[in-house]
């Protein structure tokens, strides 16, 4: 049996594979980090040791069910932020059963954890009628009434977000590439 501790395991999870192998959005990490914050807290509170004394057979299928129950009840997330989690610790544990094959049946229990079903939100779109009240609604007589006018019709028919939009810049692609 391998002698990496549960520690020194999720560091090298988060500094080899997430940032190394991966290259895994800064995003992605800092959920991964708040998962295992959390997750090591409650495990630690479980199991009653510090979550530096905790091993990886601390971290098991029945706890981990626990967790994602408790994550649901306590803090309130829903079904979408309770399956994120689950994502996040099934990654560690692959990551776990492929760096020390002598985990293998312990992870294989929790990497089989389903999801939880959640109903999904239709995606509706504007008609016509609605297209046309949207346009009307700013005033063209004023400079902004132009500008958010430009940019209510760049978002209708481009399908930007509303987090693409404001991360637009004003510039030419064709005139940025010549001076790189």
């Amino acid at each position: 049996m391998s002698v990496a501790t549960l520690p020194a395991l999720i560091q090298r999870f988060f500094t080899d594979r997430l940032c190394t192998q991966l290259e895994a959005s800064r995003h992605t990490v800092a959920g991964y980090r708040d998962t295992f914050r959390l997750l090591l807290r409650y495990a630690s509170a479980q199991r009653g040791k510090p979550p530096v004394k905790l091993t990886v057979e601390d971290i098991d299928a029945d706890l981990v069910a626990d967790f994602l129950s408790h994550i649901e009840t306590a803090r309130g997330n829903g079904a979408r932020s309770r399956n994120t989690r689950l994502a996040a610790i099934r990654s560690f544990f692959r990551f776990v059963a492929m760096t020390d094959p002598t985990w293998l049946l312990h992870c294989q229990r929790i990497l089989t954890m389903p999801n939880k079903r959640y109903v999904k939100r239709a995606v509706t779109f504007l008609d016509a009628d609605e297209i046309g009240a949207l346009l009307a609604a700013p005033d063209r007589t004023t400079w902004t009434g132009r500008r958010d006018h430009a940019l209510l019709l760049l978002a209708v028919q481009t399908g930007l977000r509303a987090s693409e939009l404001v991360g637009l810049t004003r510039g030419c692609a064709a005139t940025d590439r010549m001076r790189a």
